[in-house]
């Protein structure tokens, strides 16, 4: 098996959030069987052509700038944070070449979380499907909607239920930190001049602080990457909530779990850090509840042909696409 990049898969509960607040369906029928009579082996087929991904509510996300649409993409929160948009191409090709125009990008994308997880040597679930993909992108939603890295407790709290996600669903989403990558720019004020005291973050590990400022030099590049988790950066497990107790959570709204003073998720991150099962299970739970968020299904939106644009358009993509393409290093595929 191939090394498994997994850079994406750490924001995914952010993204979903972010997704989410499209306009809601609540009508909404996702089934893990949706497939069955129409393309029994897409989840194989995902597999086969797999290697690192995200998930998304409507695959929104992946839409390219056109005349009509302004990609998230290049919003704050997403530039130069998002790869292998390129391969849920190379899966979409393989999904159409098996099951013409029947299986949505948002669904591959929601299998595609679900089969980064196993191969991290985490855990598996049924993935509810049936989605269909939006029409449209949201640059606007995707720079407020986000939960920024630097969020205290209580903003996380609020951003999380306002899609009707509670506390366990928080603490449990936030374990997808257990692997990926961070940009030093997401946390090198914790470094420097927390909270602008010109002193560093009073909650940070100070032998931590010390590797994260030979990484992340004051005044240095925002964009060098360092691993969330410094245990098992590559495995799916439940170090991440270790490594909030003994102070070395690498973001801001990771730490606020453990270290804010009364904080109702202390509870629960203690218990996931001594129970990897319990939080296994509470993350499937939690990434099913949210992979119902602002779906779109029956008529609505659309199983796009390529997943980069809205049928029919495929041919109205814009310099400023091509030139943001190139800006972020390959991050989409036109």
């Amino acid at each position: 098996m191939r090394s498994f990049d997994v850079r994406l898969f750490c924001f995914v509960a952010m993204t979903m959030l972010m997704l989410g607040a499209l306009p809601f369906s609540s009508d909404a029928q996702l089934d893990p069987s949706f497939y069955k009579n129409t393309c029994a082996n897409v989840h194989s087929i995902s597999l086969n052509n797999y290697c690192c991904l995200w998930q998304g509510c409507d695959a929104s996300i992946l839409l390219n700038s056109t005349s009509t649409i302004v990609s998230e993409q290049g919003a704050g929160p997403n530039n130069n944070s998002i790869r292998g948009l390129d391969v849920v191409n190379q899966i979409k090709t393989a999904v159409e070449n098996a099951c013409p125009g029947v299986v949505s990008c948002a669904d591959i994308l929601a299998l595609a979380a679900e089969i980064s997880s196993v191969l991290a040597h985490g855990p598996d679930w049924k993935v509810p499907l049936g989605r269909r993909d939006s029409l449209t992108a949201n640059f606007t939603l995707a720079n407020q909607k986000l939960p920024a890295p630097t969020f205290n407790l209580s903003q996380l709290i609020s951003t999380f239920a306002n899609q009707s996600l509670n506390i366990t669903d928080l603490v449990a989403l936030s374990g997808a930190h257990t692997i990926g990558r961070a940009q030093c720019r997401f946390f090198s004020s914790r470094l420097y001049n927390f909270s602008n005291t010109g002193n560093p973050d009073p909650t940070l590990n100070t032998t931590y602080l010390q590797t994260l400022r030979s990484i992340c030099p004051n005044g240095g590049p925002g964009n060098t990457l360092t691993n969330l988790d410094l245990t098992t950066p590559d495995t799916f497990d439940n170090k991440y909530f270790s490594n909030l107790q003994s102070l070395n959570g690498l973001l801001q709204s990771d730490q606020e779990l453990f270290s804010t003073v009364g904080a109702s998720t202390l509870s629960i991150v203690n218990s996931f850090s001594s129970n990897q099962t319990l939080f296994f299970e509470a993350f499937k739970a939690s990434m099913i509840k949210m992979g119902n968020i602002g779906v779109l299904t029956g008529s609505q939106g659309e199983i796009r042909k390529q997943c980069n644009f809205v049928n029919g358009n495929s041919g109205l993509a814009t310099f400023a696409t091509r030139v943001e393409s190139s800006e972020q290093q390959g991050v989409s595929s036109a």
